[in-house]
């Protein structure tokens, strides 16, 4: 026979309460999932994607824009170095001989015939007078072998000197104006040599280079300064072979220095070759020479633009215009529908503007700004305030 013992009171009341709790949460776990507040296990991520898809295809609001006609400056940019017009070499046109005064430096604008630099003289001067002394021997000579003549002629006709001591005369004579002829020779390449060793410039300019030094021995042939004709410089700009046509003698140029400032300048010539390898050819551009002062000097490199009168364009802000992978896009916005993503071609830049060569209508509407965050099918709000007005360019480049 089994007893069965009575279940302690306080044991009893923890289990009915566990069970009126385990109850009362499964009624609110039911009517949560009715009310539709609870997914099942493994549905919130998708619908937490499904709202911020929704968020992103939001509808942006943007103002347009329509391409705008206006007059612009056309230009050609270019690069290239700055050299001088032409450079004189000057150098010694005697040898073995020492320098004794150097009277210019690099840098120093110089007139033509102005003394440089002198070479010692002392031998050449001695030499020139050894060569008038012997000029005047000759033309002492000289005489008394004319005098001579003279008698054997007048006594030709008598027959009182012989014909062997008449023509004896008569060569003597020959002999000491030949003489005479060449002692002159001696003293004038005497004094050449002497006026050689003054160096002076050849022309107007500004010395470039300077190896002259105090002491040194000249040696003929031997540079000794470069002088830059008239202080003139010219740019030589590298422009591609199919742009070449655009230009001519005449053209105006404006060069960036690189203080910022501006210099002024014509196309003198344009070269009639193309390198093969660079498929570039050179055009000059005279600077004038107030102008350029230190802003250009000879062999540095200069950016500028050839001016080539005024065209009639269309253009949009550059906010209106996407550039990607080299490429240029605007999202062209219709009356119905979604924005387009179209590609155009683009040209020159003025200021805050950008040349549209094709690709759009004149009279198609855009968006203004903003692009970099629209894709191919965006659905957009259009806002008041869309921009019409043309900016006024201020400067171009390309």
């Amino acid at each position: 026979m089994t007893m069965a013992f009575p279940m302690p009171a306080s044991r009893l009341k923890r289990i009915v309460l566990a069970a009126l709790l385990l109850f009362g949460a499964a009624a609110i776990w039911m009517a949560l999932r009715d009310s539709g507040d609870v997914e099942p296990r493994g549905s919130v991520t998708v619908a937490g994607q499904a709202a911020g898809s929704a968020g992103a295809r939001a509808a942006l609001a943007v103002t347009t824009v329509t391409p705008q006609w206006s007059e612009w400056p056309q230009v050609l940019p270019a690069n290239g170095n700055v050299a001088a017009w032409q450079e004189a070499v000057i150098g010694a046109e005697i040898g073995n001989l020492r320098l004794t005064e150097v009277r210019v430096n690099v840098g120093d604008r110089v007139h033509k015939g102005e003394v440089l630099a002198r070479i010692a003289d002392d031998t050449l001067s001695a030499e020139l007078a050894e060569a008038t002394a012997a000029l005047a021997e000759a033309e002492a000579m000289l005489a008394e072998a004319r005098a001579n003549g003279d008698r054997a002629r007048q006594f030709q006709a008598t027959g009182f000197l012989s014909a062997q001591q008449i023509t004896q005369y008569l060569t003597a004579e020959k002999t000491a104006l030949a003489r005479l002829d060449a002692a002159r020779a001696r003293q004038q390449s005497a004094r050449l040599r002497l006026a050689q060793t003054v160096v002076r410039a050849p022309d107007n300019g500004v010395i470039s280079a300077r190896t002259a030094t105090v002491g040194s021995m000249a040696e003929p042939g031997q540079e000794l300064f470069r002088l830059i004709r008239g202080g003139r410089l010219e740019w030589r700009a590298e422009v591609s072979a199919p742009d070449l046509g655009r230009l001519k003698p005449g053209v105006a140029a404006v060069l960036s220095a690189p203080d910022g400032t501006h210099v002024q300048g014509r196309v003198r010539t344009v070269a009639p070759t193309v390198d093969p390898q660079t498929l570039n050819g050179l055009v000059y551009v005279d600077l004038p020479v107030a102008q350029t002062g230190h802003a250009l000097r000879a062999g540095s490199f200069a950016r500028g633009q050839f001016e080539l009168g005024h065209a009639r364009v269309l253009s949009l802000p550059q906010s209106a215009v996407l550039l990607r992978e080299g490429f240029a896009y605007v999202f062209r916005l219709d009356e119905q529908g979604p924005v387009a993503e179209t590609k155009v071609s683009v040209g020159q830049r003025m200021g805050d503007r950008i040349e549209i060569v094709g690709g759009i209508a004149e009279d198609a509407r855009v968006v203004a700004s903003g692009v970099g965050f629209l894709i191919d099918g965006d659905r957009v709000r259009v806002v008041a305030g869309s921009a019409t007005a043309e900016t006024k360019p201020q400067s171009g480049s390309r």
